[in-house]
């Protein structure tokens, strides 16, 4: 593949957008063996083209025009109903068509199984370079057809399975009401009652505070029996249809109330809103009391696609940027030939290969543990909140700057960065905060002992590289390995309290090192396959940035406690006693 020649373009839409993206290709080729790669490249480049071409245009008309809730009749009944523009149910049907679920839960035509869910991630990785928030009820519908495939019994929720996975105008939606106002992220304080009625069904009664995809079909709720325990073990899992019964045959809506949309800054195309459940049916998914633990099966997915838009976001404003960059002349020449331009566009596209490279092989191997390797399940633990922590916070910073690079054009409405940038914002705080997931990465080194495969893949990727022409950064990379591996073992003898306070830094420093040492294997194959030391290059410089400058293990080890000591000085103004701040001397003997 020669170079690209930005200046032909426009602007990133009308163009097939996983032709242009060389990285995408690289990581794709990656993650699939070679038959499921043959099978997905011409269907994932005719995806790239109706994206690009249909669905970007289509997307943008959406922001503009986004769906309205009619909560009740004009005879005052309540109705819950969603008015979409006729553009998202165009979206929809190009998406959930071009099998962007099914075909990593049925066979599609022409396969004899599945295709793995690294593929459902590639085919959302395209889906967000247009629109970030249908991604949202695309991933959801995943999700639900997982836990549903691994714990759903019953004729009605086998029901749901076969139509979420449905690749004709029978699909529907699934979505995940966890949510409560008084719980946030602490999913144990959650509120809502289940009472059962008979068989696998209950009634729940509660609210929901931030349901997005508010009127799918199907959506997976967790409430408490009467008698359950506190905690998220005492949680158990329901499926709570739309309407009453088998959705496919009542038009009898569930008792449940949706009772307003949120005012959002971004991810206009998803309807999110506010839930009354009163006692509406549900189903019991699996057993009582462990629904949480069903429930993680889908968050890990969520977060990876929550990872995959915020990388495709990534994509797609460094795109607009580069375009813009060998369009726009200022004195003279396009404003890429400036030395500052140029540092500026080469370090996000590094960032965005570097997020590429961890994510898919974070999908990689989540898709290796839904396949059956339980060998797979302590690395995925590992990666996975890392993942969605550092993507999220890397795209909200790229679409700032690709913003900056448009210049006031790249402020308004009228240009895509404008949305890009308000729908990467929610990104951080969608399936768990940056704190969430951070301390999530300390329970899986703490209980799952998760940091042995980590360090493992890690000297695994470094010994595979050879080539005197990363000799240099491979080296850095082992000397940060140990950094990571120090730091790890250092916060295993600290309290509690100080590592939380470290687990921040502990989630980069893994985030860096384990990509550092992704990039080097991936440079080490692609001169083996094909002489080119490109992404070598890529490597020397994500690491140049965020290994040799920063160096050592970010302090995590150094003892300092000053936001612990200090949080009511600084934060809430307390009065600080200057002696207090003087260091004591020894007396004299």
């Amino acid at each position: 593949m020669g170079p690209i020649d930005y200046g032909s373009f426009e602007a990133g839409r009308h163009v097939n957008y996983f032709d242009l993206d060389h990285t995408f290709r690289r990581e794709v080729a990656r993650v699939l063996d070679d038959d499921e790669h043959d099978w997905a490249e011409p269907r994932l480049h005719e995806f790239g083209e109706v994206v690009g071409q249909t669905v970007a245009d289509n997307a943008d008309t959406v922001d503009d025009h986004g769906p309205e809730l009619h909560t009740y009749d004009a005879h005052g009944n309540v109705q819950n109903e969603v008015e979409y523009h006729p553009k998202q149910y165009e979206n929809e049907r190009i998406a959930y068509g071009a099998g962007i679920v099914a075909d990593a839960f049925e066979a599609p035509p022409g396969r004899e199984g599945p295709m793995p869910l690294t593929h459902h991630l590639a085919m959302e990785y395209l889906l967000s370079y247009a629109d970030p928030g249908f991604t949202c009820p695309v991933s959801m519908t995943g999700g639900v057809a997982l836990v549903l495939d691994k714990y759903g019994e019953g004729d009605v929720l086998d029901s749901y399975y076969e139509r979420l996975v449905a690749r004709d105008g029978d699909c529907v939606e699934g979505a995940m009401f966890l949510t409560e106002e008084q719980g946030g992220s602490d999913v144990g304080a959650n509120e809502t009652i289940a009472e059962h009625v008979e068989g696998r069904e209950y009634e729940l009664t509660g609210e929901k505070w931030f349901c997005s995809n508010i009127d799918a079909e199907g959506t997976l709720a967790l409430a408490r029996t009467p008698d359950a325990p506190d905690g998220t073990k005492g949680l158990s899992l329901f499926l709570v249809p739309h309407t009453k019964g088998d959705a496919w045959e009542t038009d009898e809506l569930n008792d449940q109330l949706y009772r307003r949309l949120k005012d959002k800054l971004g991810t206009i195309s998803v309807p999110t809103g506010e839930v009354e459940l009163q006692g509406a049916t549900g189903y019991l998914v699996g057993e009582e009391e462990r629904g949480f633990k069903y429930m993680t099966d889908m968050l890990n997915l969520e977060r990876l696609s929550n990872a995959t838009a915020s990388v495709a976001i990534m994509g797609r404003c460094l795109l607009e940027a580069k375009v813009h960059a060998a369009n726009r002349e200022a004195f003279g020449s396009p404003i890429q030939e400036y030395p500052l331009m140029k540092r500026d566009l080469v370090d996000m596209a590094v960032d965005h290969e570097a997020a590429t490279a961890y994510t898919f092989d974070a999908g990689r191997v989540l898709a290796e543990r839904e396949a059956g390797d339980d060998e797979a399940y302590r690395l995925m633990r590992a990666l996975v909140p890392v993942a969605k922590y550092r993507t999220a916070r890397m795209s909200v910073d790229t679409a700032s700057y690709a913003m900056e690079i448009l210049g006031g054009n790249g402020y308004v409405n009228d240009f895509v960065t404008h949305r890009m940038l308000r729908d990467a914002q929610v990104l951080p705080i969608w399936e768990g905060t940056s704190n969430i997931l951070s301390l999530d990465l300390l329970r899986a080194l703490e209980s799952e002992d998760a940091h042995e495969p980590l360090l493992a893949e890690i000297r695994a990727n470094l010994d595979a590289v050879e080539h005197p022409a990363l000799a240099e950064t491979k080296s850095v990379v082992e000397s940060a390995n140990g950094d990571l591996g120090a730091a790890m073992a250092a916060l295993a003898t600290e309290d509690g309290e100080y590592a939380q306070l470290q687990a921040k830094e502990l989630a980069d420093l893994v985030f860096d090192v384990y990509t550092a040492a992704l990039l080097c294997r991936e440079g080490q194959a692609e001169i083996d396959e094909s002489d080119d030391a490109r992404t070598a290059l890529v490597a020397e410089r994500f690491v140049d940035r965020h290994l040799r400058e920063s160096g050592g293990d970010r302090g995590i080890g150094d003892g300092d406690r000053f936001a612990l000591a200090h949080f009511d000085s600084v934060v809430r103004y307390e009065s600080v006693d200057p002696a207090s701040l003087v260091d004591v001397a020894p007396a004299d003997d």
